[in-house]
């Protein structure tokens, strides 16, 4: 099969799925409408095709940009672009059957969309056994491109060959310890990372960082991600992601003097960073927060608990998100501090201070978890633990104004997750073909069996659909955009990394089941995304859908 050939059927597929989605949208919109206005407990009466039509419309809005961005660039990107259009539509055509009317779409609107006899000629073309074949000879060679060419400018693609080589001689021959010991990132990575760069990547040259009109700080932010993340997703790939959105933070929203304070540290890797958000009842809930900052003489007084606080050992700061109003007030009840600590090894820190307002109080214990290590997540608790007014991001003007400032940087972080993903997925992949390779069962090497081809080939166009997806967005992002699709793309990759990591497992058999071979690794930090950052479930009914019928009332 011919990727080229087939690009106009696959545009033209991807378009009707589109249509139908469009056609959903507006139906449960109205369905879940009171006043012109969106009312969440009507929409959530209809959960189920919500949640299925947030992740269609995700991988139907990445299948559209990779075939027009990506897929002209060539006949193996053509042909990645095309059988992953294909995967897409037909994804889009097994959550629908059966349940049109939950999605609000009658049989007619159907069959001249996503069910038309164009389109399925066309799924029976790009799905087939040959297409799979050509898919995988295209980039399963080992002289190739594993997966496809990515199509980096030269700035960036010499970013990506740095990136690469770090993690290949300093991070993957600790990566496998630190993951059964459940140890600490070696402080020698942090120092490589810092040496690099990459903490500096997205803070503007006036304050130390690189960032600068030459190159897109949100794509090379991305980029590093992915890279460090093939060598190792709790060693590398999260370790640049919360310096990066208490970064974003406060250049975004710092007074001056907190710029020059606190980023020419963060960018030379003096000063690491946790994230303290999430709290016990309440994860992507943020609205509701409870942990309290109470104003006192000179500052603020914390109390509370917060947890999933990666890195809040090691970190000397913490971007600490609490409530500075009532709670009467919601979201624009909370306010955002740069909260200074000391670092701590281990899985657990206490710190007590004395000044004029009594003892302050700061504990952490590490939650144990099943992968992701090396970086730990903490359960911080606080006990009249004073902060100064100074360090509350944007200073007065930046009271109650917290959870405007956390979700911007967290469009940031999403997108580095996505990115996260494509990295990890990599790895997986090339594992898996090298495995498949030189392993010989029934006399022949498991690569050369069909099904084999297709579980490599489907990785591959997974794999190079959710990075180009993922670099688009990142696009959008520097140019002030993109918030949604930051929050779709982070949804699409890491449920993707989740099969691509699994199937990688599959294709060693036992041995990827042997905690000395990678990919038992891999397939355990594959779970996590569609966890934290976001869990998938609040990003697809309280984000993606939730915007996406708010726009069909306001058309």
């Amino acid at each position: 099969m011919s990727g080229v050939e087939h690009l106009s059927a696959a545009q033209a597929a991807v378009a009707s799925a589109q249509d139908l989605l469009d056609t959903a949208v507006a139906a449960l919109a109205q369905q879940s409408e009171s006043g012109g206005k969106l009312v969440l407990d009507l929409m959530d009466e209809h959960q189920i095709a919500c949640y299925d039509l947030a992740y269609a419309a995700s991988a139907v809005d990445g299948a559209r940009r990779v075939l027009d961005a990506y897929a002209p660039l060539g006949e193996t990107e053509a042909l990645l672009a095309v059988a992953n259009a294909a995967d897409v539509v037909a994804d889009l055509r097994a959550r629908v059957d059966g349940r049109l009317p939950e999605w609000g779409i009658d049989r007619g609107a159907y069959d001249s969309t996503a069910g038309a006899p164009a389109v399925t000629d066309f799924l029976d073309a790009a799905r087939s056994a040959a297409t799979v074949d050509a898919v995988a000879a295209a980039v399963c060679d080992v002289d190739g491109v594993p997966g496809g060419p990515s199509h980096l400018d030269d700035d960036l693609a010499m970013m990506a060959e740095s990136f690469t080589q770090f993690g290949e001689d300093k991070i993957r021959p600790v990566a496998e310890e630190v993951h059964r010991s459940n140890g600490d990132v070696p402080e020698s990575i942090i120092a490589g990372v810092a040496e690099l760069g990459c903490f500096g990547l997205s803070i503007p040259e006036e304050y130390g960082g690189l960032a600068s009109a030459d190159i897109d700080h949100t794509i090379a932010m991305v980029v590093a991600t992915e890279m460090l993340s093939w060598a190792s997703l709790g060693l590398g790939g999260a370790l640049i992601t919360r310096p990066e959105i208490l970064s974003k933070a406060i250049v975004g929203w710092g007074t001056e003097e907190q710029k020059h304070r606190w980023l020419p540290g963060i960018a030379a890797g003096e000063h690491m960073v946790g994230v303290a958000v999430t709290e016990p009842d309440f994860g992507s809930d943020v609205a509701n927060l409870k942990v309290r900052a109470v104003e006192c003489e000179g500052g603020y007084l914390v109390n509370g608990v917060k947890t999933w606080c990666t890195f809040a050992g090691r970190a000397d700061l913490l971007m600490l998100l609490a409530r500075t109003g009532t709670p009467e007030d919601g979201h624009r009840g909370l306010s955002l501090f740069v909260v200074p600590k000391s670092p701590h090894a281990g899985h657990h820190f206490e710190e007590t201070r004395e000044s004029a307002l009594g003892t302050s109080r700061m504990e952490g214990r590490a939650i144990d978890t099943l992968g992701y290590r090396g970086m730990h997540s903490f359960e911080v608790s606080f006990d009249n633990w004073f902060v100064p007014a100074a360090d509350l991001v944007g200073g007065d003007a930046g009271a109650g104004k917290g959870f405007y400032m956390q979700m911007d940087a967290f469009a940031n972080g999403r997108v580095q997750t996505a990115a996260r993903a494509v990295g990890l997925m990599q790895a997986a992949f090339e594992k898996a073909r090298d495995y498949a390779r030189d392993r010989v069962v029934f006399g022949k090497p498991v690569y050369d069996y069909q099904l084999t081809r297709w579980k490599l080939a489907r990785m591959a166009w997974m794999i190079q659909a959710c990075r180009q997806y993922t670099y688009q967005v990142a696009a959008m992002l520097s140019s002030g955009e993109g918030q949604l699709e930051a929050s779709m793309v982070k949804m699409y990759a890491c449920r993707c990394a989740e099969w691509v990591t699994r199937e990688a497992m599959q294709i060693h058999g036992g041995m990827g089941y042997a905690e000395e071979y990678d990919v038992s690794r891999y397939f355990v930090d594959a779970r996590v995304l569609t966890i934290f950052e976001g869990a998938e479930e609040t990003l697809a009914l309280r984000v993606i859908i939730r915007r996406l019928l708010e726009q069909a009332l306001a058309a």
